[in-house]
């Protein structure tokens, strides 16, 4: 992967290359192989993403079809 820097600005090069990284997936991919992952934790997992984007899909039609955006929920600060 290249990036190049444009008048010395290295800042904003880092911020160019850690974009094409998120949107590739490397950071998504070098946290899934920090630790061996059991298969049944995996089928598991990719079926939970699954369900999530389909949720995440419907919800986008709906919105798309009625123009009323879905009430957000609250989120718990437990993190």
């Amino acid at each position: 992967m290249q990036v190049l820097v444009r008048d010395n600005n290295v800042e904003q090069a880092l911020r160019f290359l850690k974009k094409k990284l998120q949107r590739e997936g490397v950071f998504r991919e070098a946290r899934l192989r920090e630790r061996f992952e059991k298969p049944s934790e995996k089928r598991a997992r990719e079926k939970a993403e699954g369900m999530r984007r389909v949720r995440k899909l419907a919800r986008k039609k709906l919105e798309r079809e009625s123009g009323i955006s879905a009430p957000k929920k609250a989120r718990a600060s437990g993190r």
